[in-house]
């Protein structure tokens, strides 16, 4: 189960990260113009604007960059605001806590041939870990590329050209792509960082850390992340979320899918949800936007620190291409986005427009023709007085080189400066011009304002900022993840003693019925009255006690899934058919467990009035558990469509998994009767998580199926297995 508590991860502050990203003074131990890493490191520091004090640290060399060189730390004249390690990995702990003592607050390690190299080296990491957190001073790294801040300082050697200040918070937990790929790229869109963070091994400050600080900065429009792997996800996400909440955006590129968890699972449950399944669901929860690939990523950050999000998703694209409006439309719909008609006054007003060509109608996305570029501001008047829309797409299918783009490169700067909402160009015609030393009219319009030239990246960014809107009124209508109680229910569970009931669970096996109804009886799970029978004629009596059909299956830890065995009869009338069900049930259990593993047979009355449901609680790598639901019976394979959470969760969390899948539609959409009641499988599923984030010892729990009837949903079978 989930391990990492509430109390752990809110007791984290933000860290302090202004003498790393703004130092007055630093320190660089190690430093030398023949390497590569310290020489280029010192290079871009000076080259890019550092107007404070640097002292190089080399008892090898009398003066570095014409400044004195000191033997050690401790000569440095001053304590500094920032010390920067590039030295052999065996000298690192001692340069580290060396700088702590004397009062350095961070320290940016350079040196790489830690726990990524082999054993040796894990334990100078573990070493310098210890050393930091002793001496009280915060290590970026090791085995970091660097660090940038444009309005501040450039700490890497690996960036090859003077940062411009941008809106983009970007923390990449890998360096190279960082720098190389990242910030050259968008370097060559005209598009800029505010600060870059490689976080190599993460020995101290973590990427978490580093979102959270980059999050409060006023210079920051949106927080990206490249994420290989997160040690405290549960830290993450409420990081995240608080971001999210607090009008910051946060992207992320997640690689290292897999398809499903390495541990074995027994249930329905286990079989649904993979590694990647719960990195999904963590940032989805969050408010956290998973884009596929760095220009993905790129562009739709772009959008983020140019406007601000749209009031909703209402859409009007304008294009001077007809074929390109019927894709832009498309692509549209593919992300959700509407596309209101264009009618009434602004219709008439275009339409009344003769260099349109515009005949009859028009329709949204609105074909401009070619000639409608030239028209183009009187255009965006008419479609700004439109109260109808909440973002504007300008689609221009035209050279972006010539005379004539110099004018519609004006105008569209013009019509950008004077929106109240957002306005996105998309420009697809010739970027080449023929003189490759000028910079082209579309070029220079990109370096004021997002300009895209492939329109489905246009549309993701678009659909970005409206994602984001959402994300953050939806957040703020929850309540915060790190409020949420161990067993929340917003509707009135109770809140048991679950350091009692865990300790009480036997372990390493699957529990009996009559364990497992005592257990989710604590979280207010209902299940069936089910009645344990040892022999046939107690079978019986039980049978005969219920009004209708009824139910036997075997009871036995060592046959969790009895369906497969036989040993489950169904629509069981009369006594005397019970006496035969029994034996018949126990009779195929025997063909698979010993005597001694079975406990009886339950009886229970069959409930077929209703929509079958699965809830389940598996285990995963990421977190510890994750709770699933969707449509149960022999639906769970047939359809493969089911919503993860990670537990806790708020109740308004549980109704949204529940509405992502076709569940809602078997409950509300009835052929044979009347809507069944949503709320009271969210109830459950609230209070199936709260039993997944409390109660450790259990790894694993099917309820498949629950019987959603009238009344409520009641599980009718149960697996629950509890760890050693």
């Amino acid at each position: 189960m989930t391990t990492i508590g509430t109390e752990s991860t809110e007791s984290r502050t933000t860290p302090e990260l202004g003498s790393l990203f703004d130092p007055d003074s630093v320190a660089v131990v190690g430093a030398s113009p023949e390497s590569f890493y310290s020489g280029n490191l010192v290079d871009n520091l000076l080259n890019y604007g550092f107007d404070g004090t640097l002292y190089p640290v080399n008892p090898n060399r009398e003066e570095a960059w014409n400044r004195p060189c000191f033997d050690t730390i401790e000569d440095v004249p001053e304590t500094v605001d920032l010390v920067v390690v590039s030295v052999p990995r065996e000298y690192v702990v001692d340069v580290v806590r060396a700088a702590g003592e004397r009062g350095v607050p961070i320290a940016l390690v350079l040196t790489a041939g830690f726990a990524e190299a082999d054993e040796t080296g894990s334990e100078l990491e573990r070493d310098l870990a210890a050393t930091a957190a002793e001496v009280g001073i915060r290590v970026v790294g090791p085995n970091c590329i660097g660090v940038m801040a444009a309005r501040g300082a450039t700490l890497t050697s690996t960036c090859s050209r003077k940062p411009g200040p941008g809106g983009i918070g970007l923390v990449s937990q890998s360096g190279a792509l960082a720098f190389t790929t990242f910030f050259e790229r968008a370097t060559d869109q005209d598009l800029h960082f505010s600060h870059i963070v490689s976080t190599g091994n993460e020995t101290d400050l973590t990427l978490t850390d580093y979102v959270a600080y980059l999050a409060e900065q006023e210079s920051v429009d949106v927080v990206c992340t490249y994420v290989e792997g997160i040690d405290d996800p549960e830290r993450f996400m409420q990081v995240a979320e608080a971001a999210v909440r607090n009008g910051t955006p946060v992207l992320t590129v997640k690689i290292g899918q897999s398809d499903l968890a390495e541990e074995a699972t027994l249930s329905h449950t286990g079989s649904l949800t993979g590694d990647d399944d719960a990195w999904a669901t963590v940032f989805d929860q969050a408010g956290v936007q998973r884009v596929p690939d760095i220009p993905d990523l790129l562009c739709r950050a772009n959008a983020h620190t140019a406007y601000d999000a749209p009031d909703g998703v209402r859409v009007c694209i304008a294009s001077t291409s007809g074929g390109l409006a019927s894709l832009l439309a498309d692509m549209a719909a593919e992300r959700g986005l509407a596309l209101p008609d264009i009618d009434g006054e602004t219709e008439r007003v275009l339409l009344e427009m003769d260099e349109l060509l515009t005949y009859g109608e028009l329709h949204n996305p609105a074909d401009i023709r070619g000639y409608g570029a030239d028209s183009i501001l009187e255009i965006a008047d008419a479609l700004f007085a439109d109260d109808d829309f909440d973002a504007y797409v300008f689609a221009i299918g035209l050279s972006g080189v010539d005379d004539r783009a110099a004018d519609i490169a004006a105008d569209l700067k013009d019509i950008t400066d004077r929106a109240e909402d957002p306005v996105y160009v998309l420009w697809t015609g010739r970027k080449e011009p023929d003189d490759p030393t000028e910079t082209p009219p579309y070029a220079r319009l990109r370096q004021s304002v997002p300009v895209y030239e492939d329109p489905s990246r246009c549309l993701d960014a678009v659909a970005s900022t409206c994602d984001f809107a959402a994300d953050r009124d939806r957040l703020a209508d929850r309540p915060p993840r790190h409020s949420l109680p161990p067993a929340h229910s917003e509707s009135g569970s109770g809140n048991p003693d679950t350091d009692v009931l865990d300790g009480d669970l036997p372990r390493g096996r699957v529990l009996t019925w009559t364990e497992a109804e005592s257990l989710l009886s604590a979280f207010d799970v209902p299940t069936v009255e089910t009645r344990l029978a040892t022999d046939a004629d107690e079978a019986a009596a039980s049978v005969a006690s219920i009004p209708g059909s009824a139910v036997l299956k075997i009871d036995s830890p060592e046959l969790p899934h009895r369906t497969d065995a036989g040993a489950v009869m169904l629509g069981v009338d009369s006594p005397m058919d019970a006496r035969e069900a029994y034996d018949d049930v126990v009779s195929a259990a025997q063909s698979h467990v010993d005597d001694s593993d079975i406990e009886g047979v339950l009886v229970q009355p069959m409930v077929d009035d209703g929509v079958e449901t699965m809830v389940g609680v598996a285990p995963g790598d990421v977190f510890d558990s994750l709770v699933t639901v969707g449509a149960g019976g022999v639906l769970v394979e047939a359809l493969d469509d089911s919503a993860t959470l990670v537990p806790p969760f708020s109740r308004s969390d549980a109704r949204r998994a529940v509405k992502e899948t076709v569940l809602e539609d078997l409950l509300i959409d009835r052929r044979d009767g009347d809507s069944l009641p949503v709320d009271r499988v969210v109830d459950l599923l609230v209070n199936v998580g709260g039993l997944a984030h409390s109660v450790d010892s259990v790894v694993e729990l099917d309820l498949n199926p629950v019987v959603v009837t009238e009344d409520g949903p009641i599980a009718v079978d149960a697996l629950v297995r509890t760890g050693e």
